[in-house]
Order: structure tokens, then C-alpha cells, then sequence
């Protein structure tokens, strides 16, 4: 099987990789910089181009959309501005959708499946408070990747959207519910469970189905 995962340089990313790659399975990190398999910012469409022109004809069976950002952790609402807004819709929301558009081609080929990694801050039905620009733009790529799941399911292309818990890594900070490889095992059992019986679903990292 063939996987390709952004934002795979450290954190849940790395970790997919790693268990994927113990597995014996053929992987295609991406980062932002050399710290991967293939150099890959989310939010540069010449770089989804090149990236895709790289790998034209080669199938992919599973593509994980993980980049992301939490740019306002802590924020107050005064100290807010456009910029953080525009930088994390940027890698949250535009960077899947472009993942997703510039490599379709290579599932499509594959009949494989596309996971999304969302948030639980996404869901309506949680709204503790704070972090708007981070919840705004988890709760946009929950919309997007059930909207995509409708599209592609005549296809044969399942699409999932997933919590990956409250993870230690630098974003989630060293206070966090579970590890890194806790996260990642729970995930690849999600992926390696989705189908077009499951499509559109929003499930958390240890089988759950989640609140939309």
C-alpha cells in the first residue's frame, strides 16, 4: 500500500509514517521543509503542482491530510488580526483542499480512500470558548471533508474525517491525554476501517463516532 501524509516531519504525522513504514508499507512523507520524504508547504499551489507532476501515473491508496496549525492558543479576542485568520485558514481549510485537488488524480487511480485530520474544536456541539480562529477552521475542514465523502463516493473513494485526540506533541502541549504512537495506532485502525459504508463519518482516534 502506498500512503502519502502532510505535515509528517514530527508529531502524529511523523508517527503515521513511522508505524506505516514498520508495516512494510510504501510511504511518502511531506513537510514544509527537507525534514521529509518530499518538500510540500500546503498553502503553495506551485508546490502542489510540482509535487503532483512528480508523481503522475503513481496510484496512491491512502491519502492523509494532517498539516495544520493552531496559531491562536491562548489568544484573547483583542489581541486577534487578520493575518492569523488568512495563516490558519491557509494550512487548515486551503491546504487540504489543495492536497486533496492536486492528488485526487493518484487515488482515483488506486480506488483509495482520503483521511482528513480535523479536531474535536471543530464540532458545533463544543464550544467551551477561546481559540476561534483554530475552531473556525477545524470546523471548515469537517464541512469540507463530508461534502467531499457525497462527491466521491460514486467514485468508489471513501473519505474520512477524524479527532485525533488530545495528543503530546508541541501543539497539543506535554499536559496532553495521550502519546504520539497512541494516536497513530488508533488512527491507522480508523483509516484501514473506512469504507463507503463509513464514508462522511467524523470519528475520534479510538473508534468513537463524534458529534458533527
Amino acid at each position: 500500500m502506498r500512503v502519502l501524509i502532510t505535515g509528517a516531519n514530527r508529531g502524529i504525522g511523523k508517527a503515521l509514517a513511522d508505524r506505516y513504514r514498520q508495516a512494510g508499507h510504501d510511504v511518502i512523507a511531506t513537510a514544509r521543509d527537507k525534514s521529509a520524504d518530499a518538500v510540500l508547504d500546503v498553502t503553495d499551489p506551485d508546490q502542489h503542482r510540482h509535487l503532483a507532476d512528480a508523481l503522475s501515473g503513481q496510484a496512491i491508496d491512502l491519502l492523509v491530510c494532517n498539516a495544520g496549525v493552531y496559531l491562536d492558543k491562548a489568544q484573547t479576542i483583542e489581541g486577534y488580526t487578520p493575518q492569523v485568520w488568512a495563516d490558519t485558514f491557509a494550512v487548515n481549510v486551503t491546504g487540504v483542499f489543495l492536497t486533496v485537488q492536486s492528488l485526487l488524480p493518484n487515488v482515483r487511480a488506486a480506488g483509495g480512500k482520503i483521511a482528513i485530520i480535523s479536531s474535536q474544536m471543530g464540532s458545533d456541539t463544543r464550544a467551551p470558548g477561546g481559540s476561534y480562529v483554530y475552531r473556525a477552521s477545524k470546523a471548515a475542514a469537517l464541512n469540507f471533508g463530508r461534502n467531499l465523502a457525497s462527491d466521491l463516493a460514486g467514485e468508489g473513494i471513501a473519505v474520512g474525517i477524524y479527532h485525533p485526540g488530545w495528543v503530546r506533541t508541541d501543539m497539543g502541549g506535554q499536559t496532553a491525554e495521550i502519546a504520539e504512537g497512541e494516536a497513530a495506532a488508533g488512527l491507522i485502525e480508523r483509516f484501514a476501517a473506512l469504507s463507503l459504508d463509513t464514508t462522511g463519518c467524523f470519528e475520534t482516534w479510538d473508534g468513537r463516532p463524534h458529534p458533527f
